[in-house]
């Protein structure tokens, strides 16, 4: 009997430790899941800042997207403008040599049987295009000037302008096409360059040998507006390689402006070879063979640039008498002919 009491006792004391066990637990099990919640506006309001950045990256990658796929399309315009513009300049090369070659055809024939001729003396020789006039050759064109040993002077391919203001010029320069540089060294602009149907210098060498005797400078000249000026020189020569071929000019006429005194007595200057009155190296500046001062009043071998006005540096082919230096004309042509000649 006393064994079952202490047997219920016992069992008592064990409910009652495992009941204060299982009240602690359950009170920690609280402690530990019981936290401070975040609020849930700000949880909102990241996620949306979130959205809006994505956004934002979004629309920016497809704005890169769209002006780089812009600017190749600019790109291959352009290259398509500068792909026609050079196809349309071979064409209008091809159509003006055609144009020439049909036209001055029989010419050509009738000197080449004159060049069998023998030459006796200097009013039979064919040693520019005002002799070739005086024979009756008033077609413009390529003509081939025969060597002629009595003058000392080569065999010689020239275009002669026989049909502008009495005909009978030597074109000695002409700038029109603008495919050909004009930034030339000493040797280049002595024995001359180009070609005769486009863009030539026709070299100092013969343009000394054709002012031997007294001679008229003409030159003529366009802008892209198509208006056109021309400036004439009563006297004009050249002198030899050792003077290097100075420039002497007089008695100007026209209405282009005498853009041509500023140069009057001046050498001749090429990129490798510094002639001018000036510290600088003018031709170098300006990138052409000229007769620079110091610098320019004119520079009819500089740089082509299409469409008139330019902003860089003074080099284009100017005439400032006319429009200044920062223009540069689409047109020029220097030609001569003997004082004497009587159309």
């Amino acid at each position: 009997m006393k064994s079952m009491k202490l047997t219920a006792t016992a069992l008592a004391l064990l409910l009652l430790v495992l009941d204060h066990a299982m009240a602690q637990g359950g009170l920690k099990k609280n402690l530990a899941t019981t936290k401070p919640a975040k609020p849930a506006q700000c949880c909102d309001e990241v996620r949306s800042l979130k959205v809006q950045v994505a956004n934002l990256s979004s629309m920016l990658e497809e704005m890169n997207k769209k002006q780089e796929s812009d600017l190749m399309k600019v790109v291959r315009q352009m290259m398509e403008l500068e792909k026609h513009n050079q196809q349309h300049e071979a064409r209008v090369t091809e159509a003006e040599s055609k144009y020439s070659e049909i036209y001055n055809q029989l010419e050509i024939m009738q000197l080449q049987a004159a060049q069998s001729a023998p030459q006796q003396s200097t009013s039979d020789a064919i040693y520019d295009c005002a002799s070739l006039y005086s024979r009756s050759y008033k077609i413009s064109g390529e003509y081939k000037l025969p060597k002629d040993d009595f003058l000392g002077t080569p065999e010689l391919n020239v275009y002669c302008d026989m049909e502008n203001n009495g005909g009978g010029w030597t074109v000695i320069q002409r700038r029109k096409i603008g495919l050909t540089s004009f930034d030339r060294d000493w040797k280049q602009y002595k024995n001359g360059f180009g070609t005769i149907r486009g863009d030539f210098w026709l070299g100092n060498e013969h343009i000394f040998r054709l002012t031997r005797q007294p001679t008229v400078l003409r030159i003529e000249l366009e802008d892209w507006e198509g208006k056109t000026r021309y400036a004439e020189y009563g006297f004009f020569t050249v002198s030899n390689e050792m003077n290097s071929y100075k420039l002497f000019i007089a008695n100007y006429s026209g209405n282009a402006g005498d853009s041509l005194r500023y140069h009057n007595n001046t050498n001749f200057s090429t990129n490798n070879k510094d002639n001018d009155k000036c510290v600088d190296n003018c031709a170098q500046l300006r990138h052409g063979g000229y007769w620079y001062n110091c610098c320019t009043d004119s520079n009819l071998n500089g740089v082509f640039y299409r469409y008139g006005s330019h902003t860089k540096n003074p080099d284009g082919i100017s005439w400032y008498g006319w429009h200044g230096q920062h223009y540069s004309l689409k047109r020029v042509e220097m030609k001569i002919r003997p004082q004497s000649f009587v159309p």
